[in-house]
């Protein structure tokens, strides 16, 4: 039976926002503002003195966070200030705290009582920095900023002094974020699995070697992009790629209607051993350059001219016709090439079953590409690496990064009515 199928995309994670403020509390509130009162606060201040660090906005904060801190202690102690308590707990003074905000720092008083029985949940004991601030140094580590730089935007736009070994514990939360996410379950079927893997610098044994990312992207049936992991090895090869298939059939994918790949040696033969019944289809780009390699420079125009009639045909048997012009135009000056397409012929030709619409979405990598090319920037700053779980954390910060601007593939209504009259009942209803 096929699982049920939400409508809202998967894996996306939106900016958490507080909810509004309901328009009753609002009333509530502005009734408490006294228009004179404030007018009278604000006389004779300049700009910074109103937003800046230590100014009255940070002031007024602090009044807040104790005002909220203060009925909490009610709520614990069960009377109001003022009230005579029914047992022998009852309120201990306070304590004077810096918490760090995105106004800035802010001074409070945090109240305690006579047990220190009180937990306050706005403001945690030993807590430091308001909600949201972690947020925005992990979402500043994401875009791939060191921890040096975080500190500095931090006391430069903050005001806030927050270490860097602060800063590190933050971030390495992610780690735990991260090893979920790896390891969660995955919808049955996929339309189509792009595959790929990028290379890394990271230090080993007092020396920088570089390793291979692997990366997989699905669209799911409801036309939702959707990283499905990361994992690491050495070197990329077929043998590998077979231990990430098996990887993501553990996790609940039963079946893919089609795996868009490079042209690495075995590719293929892994993907068959995993998902028999999938459509194994070369990225043609990849082979449009890999043919380039061997032209020269003046060349390079005319050849890549004459290659596009085979991908642009209308069927398999159109596209072995122009393979056979081409070949015959340029076979004596670069053999090579028409021998690279004809070996790979069977995987070259799948998506020339499928509409015209429908193509572009089949023979590239380009949706895996522009991820890498993503998470390249974010990591670019490192130079290298100094373990595998320092990689994984900022990479798998960057694809949720870059998932949140993902939209549903275009036109998929069709893309999967043309999916379901080539696939049949590999389809769910």
């Amino acid at each position: 039976m096929a699982k049920t199928k939400s409508t809202e995309p998967k894996n996306r994670r939106a900016p958490v926002r507080p909810p509004a403020l309901e328009p009753a509390a609002r009333e509530r509130l502005e009734g408490l503002i006294d228009p004179d009162a404030l007018d009278q606060a604000l006389e004779g201040l300049e700009g910074d003195q109103i937003t800046g660090p230590g100014g009255l906005i940070t002031a007024l904060a602090g009044r807040v966070i104790e005002a909220a801190l203060g009925a909490e202690l009610d709520e614990h102690l069960g009377y109001r200030p003022g009230a005579r308590g029914t047992g022998p707990n009852h309120r201990n003074g306070s304590t004077a705290k810096t918490l760090a905000t995105d106004l800035g720092p802010v001074e409070i008083a945090t109240p305690r009582d006579r047990d220190a029985s009180f937990e306050p949940k706005l403001v945690a004991k030993r807590q430091t920095r308001l909600a949201g601030l972690d947020e925005k140094i992990i979402a500043l580590y994401g875009g791939g900023l060191t921890v040096r730089e975080i500190e500095d935007q931090l006391a430069e736009i903050y005001g806030v002094a927050i270490g860097r070994d602060q800063i590190s514990r933050i971030t390495e939360a992610v780690i735990a974020d991260a090893q979920a996410w790896r390891a969660r379950p995955l919808e049955e079927v996929y339309a189509v699995v792009y595959l790929d893997a990028l290379m890394v610098k990271m230090r080993e044994d007092r020396s920088v070697r570089t390793r291979a990312c692997y990366l997989a992207v699905g669209i799911t049936l409801e036309g939702e992009r959707e990283v499905l992991g990361i994992w690491w090895q050495e070197t990329e090869g077929a043998k590998f790629w077979l231990a990430v298939l098996n990887d993501l059939h553990q996790r609940g994918v039963a079946d893919v209607l089609i795996c868009c790949v490079d042209g690495l040696t075995g590719f293929p033969e892994a993907i068959e051993a995993v998902f028999p019944a999938a459509w194994v289809q070369t990225c043609i780009v990849h082979l449009i350059r890999s043919s380039m390699r061997y032209v020269s420079f003046k060349e390079r125009k005319a050849v890549a001219r004459d290659l596009k009639p085979i991908y642009t045909a209308s069927n398999a048997e159109a596209a072995e016709d122009e393979l056979a012009a081409f070949s015959e135009q340029w076979g004596d000056r670069y053999p090579m090439i028409a021998e690279a397409w004809r070996a790979r012929w069977e995987h070259v030709i799948p998506f020339l079953a499928l509409p015209a619409d429908l193509r572009r979405l089949v023979y590239t990598t380009n949706s895996i590409e522009n991820l890498n090319r993503q998470i390249r920037k974010a990591i670019k700053t490192r130079g290298h690496f100094p373990d595998e779980q320092a990689a994984t954390k900022l990479i798998y910060l960057a694809i949720r990064r870059a998932e949140t601007k993902w939209r549903s593939v275009y036109n998929w209504t069709a893309a999967r009515r043309a999916l379901k009259i080539h696939f049949g009942d590999r389809i769910p209803d």
